[in-house]
């Protein structure tokens, strides 16, 4: 459950650095998916799941399965922040690692130590959520703050040279996306979809058979899914630590309305921001625009928002480093 973030990354070979890419950003929704990422590194399809196995036992590849878009299901989110009793935090921090609809969660180096990411579904109410996940804690202050633009979501990691921008999931409409009608059936291949992709030569068979329909069907579903931006992305989820990027900036800027637009779009375009959004503010916390920044260290990391800063004029910003992983 629990990882320090700190910790040195593991060296990667040519092909390793290339299938990684490859994983996160163009992983084939075909019936043999393996087959066909050996066909573009030049190596066999066994050789490949082979490799994301020994990969996923270092730790470096978390998972590979769909990204989803909460809001596209109906769901509500926000982020959350606590500011949490050190003598408490182990254990309020074990409350949301087992709480579904809680994603990611973070200590990050502030007052308001505890942070993390909460789903709930439409008929929930997110402030009794929270009631009822403190009520047992010594928690001193919540927040929730939702978000209100969109600039930029795209969690991508390159592993070298050949790796692409990083600048991709850019939207030039910031509007949050809306609920998506879905069928039975599309909820369901949802529903089967959330889990590690096997390592087996055909991996959506079994999961074609589960459903009762072909294994065609289901894969035809997958990319309508994604084209409906309903399924974000398809493809692996790596642990940004042991790939190289040690250092997580959550970097928050005091942003006047009418800069919010042109300075969210100037941190979604570069390729070290991950995720950019507007967020409430409340009278504990007046940051407004949220840039998840990654980078190999921390200099750099400082070094960026630095930059943005004095281009843009904004110097009320603080940026807060994840010290450990709960989630």
């Amino acid at each position: 459950i629990e990882q320090k973030a700190k910790g040195e990354s593991i060296p990667l070979g040519t092909i390793d650095k290339k299938l990684l890419n490859l994983i996160q950003t163009d992983f084939p929704l075909v019936s043999e998916p393996y087959r066909a990422l050996g066909e573009k590194l030049g190596i066999s399809g066994d050789d490949v799941m082979a490799r994301i196995g020994e990969l996923k036992a270092r730790g470096l590849i978390r998972q590979i399965s769909p990204v989803l878009d909460a809001r596209r299901l109906g769901y509500r989110s926000t982020l959350v922040a606590m500011k949490v009793p050190q003598s408490q935090l182990d254990r309020a921090a074990q409350l949301f690692v087992e709480h579904p609809g809680v994603s990611h969660g973070y200590e990050r180096n502030h007052q308001f130590n505890l942070w993390f990411t909460l789903a709930i579904p439409p008929a929930a109410d997110i402030d009794a959520e929270l009631q009822r996940l403190t009520d047992n804690i010594g928690v001193e202050s919540v927040m929730a703050l939702p978000a209100t633009k969109l600039f930029k979501i795209n969690t991508y990691f390159a592993m070298d040279e050949d790796g692409h921008s990083g600048n991709g999931g850019t939207h030039d409409d910031t509007a949050l996306p809306q609920e998506a009608p879905l069928l039975d059936l599309e909820r369901r291949v949802i529903n089967e979809l959330q889990q590690d992709l096997p390592l087996v030569s055909a991996p959506f068979a079994a999961m074609a058979a589960r459903l009762g329909i072909s294994e065609s069907d289901l894969l035809d579903r997958c990319r309508s899914l994604l084209e409906r931006g309903i399924i974000r992305r398809f493809g692996a989820s790596l642990n940004h630590r042991q790939v190289g990027y040690t250092a997580n900036a959550m970097t928050c800027w005091a942003v006047p309305p009418e800069m919010v637009d042109a300075a969210g779009k100037k941190l979604a375009a570069l390729g070290e921001v991950s995720h950019c959004y507007e967020r409430k503010t409340n009278p504990s916390w007046s940051y407004n625009l949220f840039a998840m920044i990654h980078a190999h260290d921390k200099e750099t990391c400082r070094h960026i928002a630095d930059k943005i800063s004095q281009e843009t004029g904004l110097g009320d910003y603080i940026s807060l480093f994840s010290t450990r992983e709960f989630k």
